[in-house]
């Protein structure tokens, strides 16, 4: 059949893949180049010693296009620091500025209440009612400083202690025990357990 001899001739012309030339199978020199490496990678490959002219100045181009987008990224790294330094500083200052807001909005009616004090002040015979109106002012003090976090130093009857007391002199009473604490001329105060003034002081005689 003419479909079969064709094959039959195809296959008696066919040379082994041995007998072909050794560029058919792609050696030189006995190097073997894989067929899907491209040109720029086989330069790559290159020594700088042995490539000419054209491939150093391409090599160079390349060098230079990753150093400049190295330098970019470096410079746009740099900058988003540096605005985000600039941005803690700024919420740091601001922290600072109006850190005793909640604290100094908790203050005013105390402020409120004091000038009310000194109004009914001008009348004489409203003592009893300033002392009263001072009385509950100092009151409400004490409250906002305690949800503050301030809190008095115990001071009258309890053991002298560099820690928390200042000692200004020293008196004699026999009903108390050596180094207690007598009386209280300065209160002192802890602000969230931190000392912040320790409270002067007069004690007992050792």
């Amino acid at each position: 059949m003419a479909g079969i001899d064709v094959y039959d001739n195809y296959m008696d012309e066919k040379k082994p893949i041995e007998d072909l030339p050794e560029e058919a199978n792609g050696e030189e020199d006995g190097d073997l180049i894989p067929e899907n490496e491209s040109l720029n990678e086989q330069e790559k490959q290159i020594p700088l010693s042995d490539m000419t002219k054209d491939q150093l100045i391409e090599k160079i181009s390349e060098v230079q296009a990753s150093a400049d987008k190295n330098l970019d990224s470096y410079l746009r790294s740099q900058a988003e620091m540096e605005n985000m330094k600039k941005r803690f500083q700024k919420d740091r200052q601001e922290l600072i500025k109006y850190g005793n807001e909640a604290l100094t909005k908790q203050l005013l009616p105390v402020a409120d209440n004091l000038e009310k004090a000194l109004a009914h002040a001008e009348d004489k015979t409203a003592f009893e009612a300033l002392r009263e109106g001072v009385d509950l002012t100092l009151k409400g003090l004490m409250n906002v400083l305690e949800k503050a976090g301030v809190e008095e130093v115990k001071a009258v009857g309890a053991t002298f202690d560099p820690n928390f007391h200042e000692a200004v002199s020293e008196q004699e009473d026999d009903g108390a025990a050596p180094g207690t604490v007598l009386m209280e001329l300065q209160k002192g105060y802890l602000l969230n357990q931190r000392l912040i003034r320790p409270a002067m002081v007069i004690v007992n005689k050792k």
